[in-house]
């Protein structure tokens, strides 16, 4: 029976480590995201990307892979004078321009919303003031 006087000690240690709380998930921590806010605009690579892809996919019929494609584009994209970029960059700047309006557009509704939610429940506050009717509610609940 050597060392069985250890091994209870070294048991009864684990047994008394305090076991921390399982941390939330990172997907709990975030908010929830509007499905109606728009989507934010593609850089000029990406639109470049659509273009390449498309092309590529024709000239590489049996490539499965999707690193390939990004690699080829970005390798394309890098070896591309600011000249051959300008319609890639043009498009994006266009899109950016439609976002930003959608965004405008957003965020009035977004400001609307709140400030109606605000004023209905300021409603709800001035009845609690000390009215008889408000004591009323309160029996009832009882």
């Amino acid at each position: 029976m050597k060392g069985g006087k250890s091994n209870a000690k070294k048991a009864d240690s684990k047994l008394a480590v305090n076991k921390k709380p399982a941390k939330a998930t990172r997907a709990s921590k975030k908010a929830a995201k509007d499905p109606n806010k728009p989507k934010r605009p593609a850089s000029a690579f990406f639109v470049f990307m659509e273009e390449f892809r498309k092309q590529f996919n024709k000239e590489n019929p049996n490539n499965k892979a999707v690193s390939a494609v990004g690699k080829a584009a970005g390798a394309k994209w890098k070896s591309m004078s600011d000249a051959e970029k300008a319609p890639y960059v043009a498009k994006s700047d266009k899109r950016k321009v439609e976002y930003e309006k959608l965004m405008k557009a957003y965020n009035m509704k977004q400001a609307e919303g709140n400030t109606a939610a605000e004023e209905e429940g300021s409603e709800v506050n001035d009845d609690e003031d000390g009215d008889e009717e408000g004591s009323d509610e309160e029996d009832d609940d009882e």
